[in-house]
């Protein structure tokens, strides 16, 4: 059974930072591209980031490029979403997912695993 576990929220002023971690078990880990995705209120599903199973090439939104860094372990079996300059619109929960060789897809619906989320709220 595929588990991804997603920790690392809360609530932060605006300007500062969070790291956040996605777990993984239930599956080849490095054969996975690991993903980022967020939820605000009312909205859509976003495409945040993902990186390729061996960790060589990154893909960003242009909305948090610059600001936010996706990076993974693979002994571990975790991924990770460092965060910075965070502001009040970053308010969303946080979701990872997996996609079996996966390289830069930014759509929901091509990722075959996803966490439960976890809640990031920046105050003013």
């Amino acid at each position: 059974q595929v588990q991804l576990i997603e920790s690392g929220g809360g609530l932060v002023q605006a300007g500062g930072s969070l790291r956040l971690s996605c777990a993984a078990s239930g599956l080849t880990f490095s054969r996975y591209a690991m993903a980022w995705f967020r939820r605000a209120p009312g909205k859509e599903r976003d495409f945040l980031a993902t990186i390729t199973g061996s960790g060589t090439n990154t893909y960003y939104a242009d909305s948090v490029k610059g600001r936010f860094r996706i990076s993974r372990d693979n002994r571990k079996k975790t991924a990770f979403l460092q965060m910075d300059s965070l502001q009040p619109e970053d308010t969303a929960i946080y979701y990872c997912a997996a996609n079996l060789w996966g390289a830069g897809n930014r759509r929901a619906d091509e990722y075959n695993y996803w966490g439960q989320g976890t809640q990031v709220t920046v105050s003013s």
